[in-house]
């Protein structure tokens, strides 16, 4: 959601905030902008208005201000609506700050502190400012101690005060902030993409920890004032953000490179012919002596987690819960030392998803994150982790994550099968050869990209549209519609194929777009009986199948024919063909796919 930046140092910090929300434009975000210390006089100066990092150029231009110290930010409205004074920065007395996150309680602050008349913005942040700024008195860490204290909430606030305009002060809660020093500065983020190749390596701030950003060096205190040495991490994946390269937008490159992403998130788990979690340092007793499994997540990472419900289940006949993060702790879930967490999510800051982790380790579970960022809140919070490997990724639907997601909880459920006693050494080659196709089997999709581009055609007119299949097609159809819905704005629905008589058949009219996956040999002759029945009230029928299965030569709409792998496999050409009838749907329709409205990428807030 909000990306913060601020950046001191040798360059023109315009430029360098400018570039860097630029980067945090995937998170999604409706305002934008920036505080500068002017180099001419030392003040303050803010810049900010509602709309695009653009538009907020556009302001910066015609009013410049130069410096070398500055913070940035792009706000994606919870509190006031979207408009140029909602926006951040917020200035109150000498302070001037931009704040990540919710503070629950700010209208008891605004009571409190008597704030009423002093507020001009209809937001909590500035009333973290004001807040801030009554305990200010001349010492930056007493009042950021004292001010965290009182609020409620998630928060990342990163400030700059009036007298010490040369040093950019964080302290966070929840919502992340990372640090890193640059050949020309130092700087800091909401995101480690932020940092757009100026860096090798960062520095999660901890929680609850003042972060000073000198010219020169970054220095780390904790709560008793204390002088801590910060940790940092390598930046294992390009940060660059190279651009589009020749594709018009982010999504359909991101899908384009789902069989190197795979490629690199199996390789460090297919050892010798065999699957290990060893380079994850994930026990194998953590695998074998738990009773039941729940994955928790949100989207399209709770999608992943269907998939992996339904292997699991099949192949080795335990019980799994698959949970809404956001419902997670308020549903009662029967958590204890018996159950595995598996917490799903690309950028590792979630906040649904870390509430539920910590909720469930707090009832004595094991976890293990999936997660795609090295040194995030999830990847901290977890017992183990495996990470996916997917690199960046820019467009707000997740395409690459979601199958690097598979993949791993794939190599995750074949380790499962083989301490557990599931699998054989025969039954355990027969999964990894089925696995190590995926890549290739997905190449074959994204080959003919063009015969899906021309049946998504046929969806540019529609309000609704339905996805029919049965089980692991029904799991992988509601990723299918999630991405139709958000990059297209059609009205999408999966349903599992034999509940269409139970209401569903009631929606379809003629000419209703239904879009049907048939890849799952044993309940083939099923899925095209319920076919025939849209069929017979004039729906208009897209059949993607797996090659080999007989479609007992029905009239379809449009027949897409799917690579043939074993049956468990067949989510992955499966959804990158759903992806790209969503991809296709959302630019014939003029849309801007890479940031559908109302999305944020990253949801730090409650």
């Amino acid at each position: 959601m909000c990306g913060i930046v601020g950046y001191t140092g040798k360059q023109s910090v315009a430029k360098q905030i400018l570039d860097a929300l630029e980067l945090l434009e995937y998170r999604g975000y409706d305002s934008a902008g920036m505080a500068i210390v002017d180099e001419t006089n030392g003040q303050v100066q803010i810049r900010k208005r509602a709309g695009r990092v653009a538009d907020l150029e556009k302001v910066w231009k015609a009013n410049p201000v130069n410096g070398i110290c500055g913070i940035g930010h792009t706000r994606w409205a919870t509190h006031g609506g979207v408009s140029d004074v909602n926006a951040h920065p917020h200035r109150a007395g000498r302070v001037t700050l931009v704040h990540n996150g919710i503070i629950e309680n700010y209208e008891e602050l605004k009571d409190h502190f008597g704030l009423a008349d002093e507020l001009i913005s209809d937001t909590d942040s500035e009333v973290v400012a004001a807040v801030l700024n009554r305990f200010y008195t001349g010492d930056p860490h007493e009042a950021l101690f004292q001010t965290v204290k009182c609020l409620k909430g998630t928060f990342a606030l990163v400030v700059i005060f009036d007298d010490i305009p040369d040093v950019i002060f964080a302290i966070r809660n929840v919502s992340p902030i990372v640090a890193a020093y640059r050949e020309d500065g130092t700087m800091l983020a909401s995101d480690v993409a932020a940092l757009g190749g100026q860096a090798t390596s960062y520095m999660v701030v901890p929680e609850y920890h003042v972060v000073e950003l000198h010219t020169d060096d970054i220095r780390v205190y904790n709560m008793k004032n204390e002088l801590c040495e910060a940790e940092f991490l390598d930046i294992d994946w390009d940060t660059t953000r190279a651009g589009k390269g020749n594709y018009p937008f982010y999504m359909e490159k991101e899908i384009m490179e789902q069989p190197e992403a795979i490629k690199a998130t199996l390789a460090p788990r297919y050892v010798d012919g065999r699957i290990s979690l060893e380079a994850d340092g994930v026990p194998d007793d953590v695998l074998k002596n738990c009773e039941r499994v729940c994955v928790v997540a949100c989207g399209t990472a709770m999608h992943a987690g269907l998939v992996a419900q339904s292997l699991i289940r099949s192949i080795l006949r335990m019980h799994m819960d698959v949970e809404y993060a956001s419902e997670f702790m308020y549903m009662d879930p029967v958590i204890d030392d018996k159950t595995l967490v598996l917490a799903i999510s690309q950028s590792g800051e979630t906040i649904d998803t870390l509430e539920a982790l910590k909720y469930a380790r707090s009832q004595g579970a094991k976890s293990i994150a999936v997660i795609n960022v090295k040194g995030s809140s999830i990847a901290r919070e977890s017992d183990y982790v495996m990470y996916t490997y997917a690199g960046p990724e820019i467009a707000v639907a997740s395409t690459k994550a979601y199958t690097t997601q598979m993949a791993a909880l794939f190599a995750l459920i074949g380790r499962m099968a083989v301490v557990r006693g599931a699998f054989n050494e025969e039954q355990e080659k027969a999964f990894v050869d089925a696995l190590m196709q995926a890549p290739d089997a997905i190449q074959q999709v994204l080959d003919r990209k063009e015969e899906m581009h021309h049946i998504a055609r046929g969806l540019l007119e529609a309000k609704d549209a339905f996805m029919l299949g049965r089980g692991l097609d029904y799991a992988i159809l509601l990723e299918g519609a999630l991405k139709l819905k958000e990059v297209s704005y059609i009205h999408t629905e999966a349903y599992a194929s034999g509940e269409l008589k139970h209401g569903t058949i009631a929606l379809i009219t003629e000419k209703t777009p239904v879009v049907a996956l048939v890849t799952q040999e044993r309940v083939r002759d099923k899925e095209l009986s319920n076919i025939r029945e849209v069929q017979s009230r004039g729906a208009s029928v897209v059949v993607l199948v797996k090659d080999g299965i007989d479609l007992a030569d029905a009239d379809y709409t449009h027949v897409f024919t799917l690579p043939a792998m074993d049956d468990v496999a067949m989510a992955f050409p499966a959804s990158a063909a759903l992806q790209l009838l969503a991809y296709y749907v959302s630019m014939d329709r003029g849309l801007d796919v890479d940031k559908p409205r109302n999305l944020a990428k990253v949801v730090t807030v409650e």
